[in-house]
């Protein structure tokens, strides 16, 4: 399946705080748009991450209760955060797809490491065939 990344380059918090660093992590990864004004996107991916801490699965009726947001609301951003490789689903419940958040930024650089492989292969063959 394809994999939508997204990643902004932004400055990093300036001082040590956990909502601050969570908050640019998620800027970061594109977890929020200008038409999630109340953040459901990130407080979804939250709620994962701390599920995560205890080996945990959620279905998306348990986000929805813990969350305070229609299910409709989870599946649309559910399936934004599957597209791109962060959480996965089984059974019907869902889950980061690593336990860790560092993990889970290795992933996705492997994931763009080898997007970036195929890329470039391609422009490769491009150049090539071009004469340059």
């Amino acid at each position: 399946m394809p994999k939508k990344i997204t990643i902004l380059k932004l400055a990093k918090p300036a001082k040590k705080d956990i909502n601050q660093e969570l908050q640019w992590i998620g800027h970061s990864l594109g977890l929020f748009s200008v038409r999630d004004k109340d953040k459901s996107c990130f407080r979804i991916f939250i709620e994962l991450l701390k599920a995560a801490k205890h080996k945990e699965m959620l279905s998306s009726d348990e986000i929805a209760l813990r969350l305070e947001l229609t299910r409709g609301t989870i599946i649309h951003h559910i399936n934004k955060l599957m597209n791109s490789g962060l959480v996965i689903q089984e059974r019907r419940r869902y889950m980061l797809r690593v336990e860790k958040l560092s993990y889970l930024i290795e992933e996705l650089h492997h994931d763009l490491e080898d997007a970036c492989r195929s890329i470039r292969e391609v422009a490769y063959d491009i150049d090539k065939w071009l004469g340059l």
